[in-house]
């Protein structure tokens, strides 16, 4: 009668996060597919996501392991 549903693994997950005080933090977000490393503010009033550059301004790429 219920099918027992697969456990999918967590696309994104929170690679580190640092406190910001009263205004909020950063996180470093990592796609778990692609490898590529986000910059994520939250609990700002200015919300953004975007890539994490190296100091060439290269993406920072994490290397997938298969599972």
């Amino acid at each position: 009668m219920f099918e027992k549903k697969e456990k999918k693994a967590k696309r994104f997950v929170i690679k580190e996060e640092q406190g910001l005080g009263m205004i909020g933090a950063i996180q470093i977000i990592v796609d778990t597919v692609t490898g590529v490393n986000y910059l994520n503010t939250v609990g700002t009033s200015i919300t953004g996501i975007t890539p994490l550059l190296d100091s060439k301004g290269n993406i920072i790429i994490d290397e997938i392991l298969d599972k």
